[in-house]
This record gives structure tokens, C-alpha cells and sequence, in this order.
């Protein structure tokens, strides 16, 4: 990309609502927050994903941010980690306590990935290397392309935020979130983040990726919508003095639901591997005391377990 734009200055990417992260100052303050303890690993029992049967999608939670979307134009996987650890070289970074609930070997053939952004909870090469022999599109925000076609891959779409991918099975466009990229401390912004709008069969499918909450939900809404199903994170939100600019926290969530006025909307980002200080069930605890207090319910918004499917008709 060589244009500027409202999120771009010819060199990196950025929020127009603000910037995504602390300086390097806060990071000792941070580091003194105490942690809740996780358990070392939570069971999870592998399952098999639910057929379609005729539904416009069958959305299938997995474990942290992906998910297996079934449509009649093929399978849909979102921001697809396997690996044990989210980190450099599956050696570092926080080690995962749920296995995803699919295993790899389980997935049907999958035609499609979306691909939020680059940070390694979100997009694991080793992950991604295991898909190419598949051939599927990738469909992922401008400056992602190098670092997915070094896995393999060889059908990759970089797009802009607003922009509707041209090679996919079905329409699919890139929306706005307020985040950062990075995978090393040298490569801060120098890709674009997002989220993405898919229509499936008439469905209209919202999935957030990463996000701290900001008003542009409502215009996400305004100029995508009807949403009949959104994806949305809850988890990895404190100390919230850090993390505010970076995640939303499950209140925030229930907001973004709003904004979107999705018809249901369900959790994600929360549960898998510990990125922060909260403890494993504070974001679903809070999640049920947010909706309570703006008036929605089970139905509209909900964390369901790994391995669970939605039908959207």
C-alpha cells in the first residue's frame, strides 16, 4: 500500500479513534498486576461439527477466536490456532489450557480462511501451513500477505478496511476494529487489522476478530447490516487501565452487540490461553451481569462451549 489514508500515513497503520496500545513505560506497572491463577488445562471432549442439514451456515465454536462456518459454498475457518502455545515457534508465549474443541483431523475440506490480523493468538503459521495443503483463499487486511504466503498458502486477498474480497465463493468484506499488529518488536502496525461481514445463503455473518470497543460498531451496522449472527471477543480485558485501548471487556461487548443490533450474537476470545490478568470464568460471569443490566438475553447473546454449533437460517 502506498496511498495514505484515515488509517494509514504511508508507513503504518493506526487507529483514527486513538491509539491501541501503552507505551513502553507502562509495561513495568503492568508486569506488577497480580494474575489470577488458570488451571494448568480444562477438559475438553473432541467432537465432531454438526452437518449443515440445509441451514444458510452452521457456525461451530473450536476454541479462542475460530471458529468452522459450514455453507453451501464451502467451509469457513476464522483466525484457525492449533499449535499449544501462542507464541514464536509454538516455544513461547502463554501455553493453551483448552485444545480446540475440532480437532484438525475432524475439520471438513476448508475452502476459505479469514484472517483478522497478525498477532500469534490469532494467526499461527504452523497452523496455516497445515491448511495450505487444502488450497483455500485467505482473505485477510493489507500487509498480511507475505507472512501467510510464507505457510504455503498460495491464494491470499489483502484488502483494505470496506473492501469486498473478489475471489471468494461468497461475498465477504473487510470491516473496521481498533487494535495494533505486530509479531516482532520491530514490525509494530506495519499491517492492517480487522474484522469481517460474510453472507452466507442470505445469512449475514459479523465475526470481530480483535477489538477494543469504539463507536464505528454502529456504522459497521449501519453499512453492513442486518447481522444475524455476530462473533464477538470478551475476553482478556484487564487490568483494564492497560487493556482498554486494545479489548473489550464483556460489558463492552454487549454494547458492540447493540450497536451492531445483531439479531444473536455469540462470545469468543476468552477460555483458551491466558492473556491477561482476569480469571478463566470472570468474562462469561460478566458477560451474563452486562446483559442483565442492558436488558438482553440468553438468546441474543451467550458464551456457548467448545464444540457447540449455531444453525443460522
Amino acid at each position: 500500500m502506498t496511498s495514505t489514508s484515515d488509517h494509514f500515513d504511508g508507513r503504518r497503520f493506526f487507529n483514527p479513534t486513538g491509539p491501541a496500545q501503552q507505551p513502553f513505560s507502562a509495561v513495568p506497572r503492568m508486569r506488577r498486576e497480580k494474575r489470577a491463577s488458570w488451571p494448568a488445562k480444562v477438559d475438553v471432549t473432541p467432537r465432531t461439527p454438526t452437518a449443515r442439514d440445509g441451514a444458510a451456515a452452521m457456525v461451530t465454536f473450536i476454541g479462542h477466536a475460530t471458529f468452522l462456518i459450514q455453507t453451501a459454498a464451502g467451509n469457513i475457518l476464522t483466525d484457525p490456532v492449533y499449535s499449544e502455545r501462542a507464541g514464536p515457534f509454538n516455544l513461547a508465549g502463554p501455553r493453551r489450557v483448552r485444545q480446540p474443541a475440532v480437532p484438525f483431523d475432524a475439520l471438513p475440506a476448508i475452502s476459505t480462511v479469514l484472517l483478522s490480523h497478525n498477532h500469534y493468538d490469532h494467526c499461527d503459521r504452523t497452523t496455516l501451513h497445515r491448511l495450505a495443503a487444502q488450497d483455500p483463499v485467505v482473505v485477510t487486511p493489507l500487509g498480511n500477505g507475505g507472512l501467510v504466503r510464507s505457510t504455503g498458502i498460495r491464494k491470499v486477498e489483502e484488502l483494505d478496511w470496506w473492501q469486498e474480497a473478489r475471489t471468494t465463493a461468497m461475498p465477504i468484506t473487510v470491516a473496521r476494529a481498533h487494535h495494533f499488529s505486530a509479531r516482532t518488536p520491530f514490525d509494530r502496525n506495519r499491517a492492517l487489522w480487522g474484522a469481517f461481514l460474510l453472507v452466507a445463503g442470505g445469512a449475514r455473518i459479523f465475526f470481530a476478530g480483535d477489538s477494543a470497543y469504539a463507536p464505528f460498531f454502529r456504522e459497521i451496522g449501519q453499512r453492513l447490516g442486518p447481522i444475524d449472527l455476530a462473533l464477538l471477543p470478551i475476553g482478556a480485558y484487564e487490568p483494564r487501565w492497560f487493556m482498554h485501548a486494545v479489548h473489550m471487556n464483556p460489558a463492552e461487548a454487549v454494547q458492540a452487540h447493540l450497536d451492531l443490533e445483531a439479531k444473536r450474537s455469540i462470545a469468543m476470545h476468552y477460555g483458551s490461553f491466558q492473556l491477561t490478568t482476569e480469571a478463566i470464568d470472570e468474562p462469561v460471569r460478566a458477560l451474563e451481569e452486562a446483559r442483565r443490566a442492558n436488558g438482553v438475553t440468553a438468546e441474543q447473546f451467550s458464551a456457548i462451549a467448545p464444540g457447540d454449533s449455531i444453525r443460522v437460517d
